[in-house]
């Protein structure tokens, strides 16, 4: 219902998150699903009338000052996982969500972020468990190579701290630096 929510009001999206890293080969499983959109329009709590005429709860967070979001919808409904759809903003954001590829999820055709996209998120959010989805996708990716040179290329659109992590996190142990 969120999805045709997003394709009925025309906003781009795409799944990231556990369910992006199960769809990807990489196995882990959260309470609720996970969609990143850049159109803010998704904040406007009329957007959401479709739902909440079905019985869906609204809470609408606006990011501030120090958010790295620009903001987060919660939707729940009695019987339902929750569903957070996360307003990023930037061009780097949107490359990720114009690189989604439909994949069929509980027989729902959705777009689901590449692997260069999720592990450009996780380094975004940076937190313990962002670190660790990034190792299992680095692990499972079928061509390791590929996958660094396309993240190290699209570093540069992220903040530095991303590239700062991203260094530590390929860095070889074996390397003084």
């Amino acid at each position: 219902d969120v999805v045709t929510c997003l394709e009925q009001g025309g906003s781009p999206h795409a799944m990231i998150g556990a369910t992006a890293m199960a769809a990807l080969g990489a196995s882990r499983s959260t309470q609720d699903l996970d969609v990143l959109t850049v159109d803010r329009s998704v904040l406007n709590d009329h957007f959401w009338d479709s739902l909440k005429e079905r019985g869906a709860l609204i809470e609408i967070r606006h990011g501030d000052i120090h958010d790295p979001l620009v903001g987060v919808v919660r939707l729940t409904r009695e019987g339902d996982r929750p569903v957070d759809v996360i307003v990023g903003e930037g061009p780097w954001q949107e490359r990720i969500l114009a690189d989604a590829s439909p994949r069929s999820l509980a027989d729902v055709d959705v777009p689901v972020v590449d692997e260069v996209g999720l592990v450009l998120l996780k380094l975004y959010a940076g937190g313990p468990q962002d670190r660790w989805d990034i190792e299992q996708l680095l692990t499972q990716a079928a061509d390791r190579e590929e996958l660094d040179r396309s993240v190290e290329e699209r570093l540069s659109g992220l903040p530095r701290r991303c590239g700062d992590l991203w260094c530590r996190m390929t860095q070889s142990p074996d390397d003084p630096d």
